[in-house]
């Protein structure tokens, strides 16, 4: 494998995938996509914390990936983004879902919408130290309020 390339550049390699313009996607699939590598980075980063029980893993997991964690990350973020990630934000909350979280108010699963729209965005544009960025902040914003309580 090319060390250079970057997970996408492999998959598209191994994989016939078209060359889309990402601008074209709906914010919904970019959410879906966008959800599944937010799910990727934090589990590797649990994991990377130490080996331990998978009941574990998945509580810390998911204290990350919940809805409320989300919107409270892009919250959190706001600042911090350009006014090209504010659009692509701001058109995944405002996304018409027809599902709605089990444990989350409407409003956070509105802003969790949003903000994996604008990872998918990021990792479908192969800007992923952007996405390791944005990733980082909202980490460090949710374990900065956790020690603030």
């Amino acid at each position: 494998m090319d060390q250079s390339l970057t997970i996408l550049d492999q998959i598209k390699k191994e994989f016939p995938c078209k060359e889309v313009d990402v601008k074209t996607y709906s914010p919904l699939t970019l959410a879906f996509i966008g959800d599944c590598v937010y799910d990727l980075i934090i589990r590797t980063m649990v994991v990377e914390t130490g080996n331990r029980a998978a009941s574990d893993l998945h509580k810390k997991t998911s204290s990350y990936v919940k809805a409320s964690a989300q919107a409270f990350m892009i919250e959190a973020l706001q600042e911090e983004l350009t006014e090209e990630e504010q659009a692509v934000y701001r058109r995944g909350r405002n996304a018409k879902s027809y599902t709605t979280a089990k444990n989350a108010s409407v409003g956070d699963y509105r802003k969790a919408t949003g903000f994996e729209a604008l990872v998918g965005y990021l990792y479908l544009s192969n800007r992923i130290d952007r996405v390791l960025e944005i990733v980082r902040l909202g980490v460090e914003a949710i374990n900065h309020a956790s020690k603030v309580k």
